[in-house]
């Protein structure tokens, strides 16, 4: 693992949430992007090495919604920049963790992800990401 990449924060809404971080971070949000597989958008903040994610449920029943009403807003998720996430992969499952998908699969900020089960750490979700290859513009 490189380096952290970004923390995630799951919030009720990105309307209020978006100008409080504004404020908090002094910095602009510098994107919101809708990831519908996961039914979340999420808006992203950039403070020195490490962006800030923050994460809106699209949905009553999805992930995040449900992670709200369990815990409430606060710290989704740790996510830790990886070189080749099929070998991190392959190398934590060697290790006895437990991953929460069996492949990488596409996540925000042109990323491919991979959750950690936070069982295996201390109640903590581990994302591993790795930028994605970028499309080869048709000519």
């Amino acid at each position: 693992m490189q380096q952290i990449d970004h923390i995630g924060i799951a919030v009720k809404s990105l309307a209020i949430s978006i100008p409080l971080f504004e404020k908090l971070l002094n910095s602009p949000c510098y994107k919101t992007e809708l990831i519908p597989t996961e039914n979340v958008t999420t808006a992203f903040f950039k403070t020195g090495e490490t962006k800030i994610e923050l994460l809106e449920s699209n949905t009553d029943d999805g992930v995040i919604a449900r992670y709200i009403t369990k815990k409430g807003e606060g710290v989704h998720h740790i996510a830790f920049e990886v070189t080749d996430i099929g070998a991190e992969m392959k190398r934590l499952v060697s290790e006895g963790f437990i991953l929460l998908n069996d492949i990488p699969k596409p996540g925000a900020d042109n990323k491919l992800v991979c959750f950690l089960h936070p069982k295996d750490t201390y109640g903590v979700l581990i994302e591993l990401c790795q930028s994605a290859k970028p499309v080869p513009a048709i000519e």
